[in-house]
């Protein structure tokens, strides 16, 4: 498996910089086995049936990027930052820009009440020490932080006061994503609702999403790329309801990849045991399925690990078919863009 065997040509304009509005207006691509259908994120009520289970990622996005400024005596920098993830010695490993100008213990103020003194440096990244923590240092991030938007995004345009409603879920709940679960923003209140009433069930687990879901794949041989790793955990009650599912012969969907990636990461027993901690489960062609029947996922970046996930679950050549059909029919891609409904078996 080449990673050029993931490529594809996507014109500039079908990616998406704002998301559909309302977020059920988007479009579906529903493909059951080779059948392909065009339809609406809202015509998921029609489509689903009852027994089918959904598991969400309730994982909440933190508004990552910050802005601040160091002084030297009556120098005054601009910096630049970006947090990664909880440092396990304390504090956030993040991005810096610029990175070599930082000296350790140096101080970076990002607003009157937040501000990081460098706790440790590397080559690539660091490690930030916050004046604030707990609920204060959530109350400062929400008020000095920007939204992460994926790369694709912030090239064309800067984050806005907008993107904390469009780029987080509407059942997000625990902090700690720097991106999101994207196919789970096509969701409100009222499909919810909708699905339940139809006897759809529903089940959360948390995978906190890292930048490292932007990361290329460098190697040409993909069997040797490595994964980046995330935190989630499945509890004992979602693990029991995806179980029950299972045995009672209905399906279990996963909607997004974060989704899919953790419970199969809790299933490798052959069913869906609780878990606690960072899974680095790399997901290519050939790769044993345990609990997912179907995905709702968007659409995705050529030559990603994501490519190489969804063609191990319909297979590459449905795969390139679905592509092909979605970019003749002006899908709209990545993370604010239309959404697709995966059914392995018609």
């Amino acid at each position: 498996m080449k990673l050029s065997d993931f490529d594809f040509d996507l014109p500039e304009r079908l990616i998406a910089t704002r998301p559909a509005n309302p977020r059920t207006s988007a479009r579906l691509l529903l493909a059951e086995g080779d059948r392909i259908s065009d339809r609406h994120v809202f015509d998921l009520v029609d489509i689903f049936c009852p027994g089918d289970r959904l598991v969400l990622n309730n994982t909440k996005v933190i508004p990552a990027r910050l802005t601040g400024h160091r002084h030297r005596g009556d120098a005054v920098a601009k910096v630049e930052i970006t947090l990664l993830e909880p440092a396990a010695a304390g504090g956030w490993r993040a991005l810096a820009k610029p990175l070599r100008k930082l000296a350790l213990g140096e101080e970076v103020v990002f607003s009157p009440a937040l501000s990081a003194h460098v706790a440790e440096k590397s080559e690539t990244d660091l490690r930030l020490e916050f004046n604030l923590s707990g609920d204060d240092f959530d109350a400062a991030l929400a008020e000095a932080g920007a939204m992460p938007l994926p790369p694709y995004i912030a090239a064309k345009r800067a984050p806005d006061a907008q993107d904390k409603t469009d780029y987080q879920t509407v059942f997000a709940r625990h902090a700690g994503a720097v991106a999101a679960p994207t196919a789970s923003l096509h969701f409100d209140e009222a499909l919810l609702r909708a699905l339940v009433a139809k006897g759809v069930t529903l089940t959360e687990v948390t995978l906190h999403v890292g930048a490292g879901t932007f990361l290329p794949v460098k190697v040409e041989d993909v069997t040797t790329h490595r994964m980046h790793a995330e935190w989630g955990r499945v509890t004992q009650s979602a693990a029991d309801e995806i179980n029950a599912t299972k045995a009672a012969g209905g399906r279990v969907i996963p909607v997004g990849t974060t989704a899919l990636r953790l419970i199969e990461s809790a299933a490798r027993s052959g069913r869906v045991e609780p878990w606690e901690g960072p899974t680095d489960i790399f997901i290519y062609p050939g790769f044993d399925f345990r609990v997912t029947d179907a995905l709702m996922t968007n659409f995705h970046l050529p030559k990603s690990t994501l490519m190489m996930l969804v063609s191990a679950l319909m297979g590459k050549d449905r795969i390139d078919r679905i592509y092909a059909h979605a970019i003749a029919q002006g899908y709209r891609f990545f993370s604010y863009g239309d959404s697709s409904l995966l059914v392995p078996r018609a």
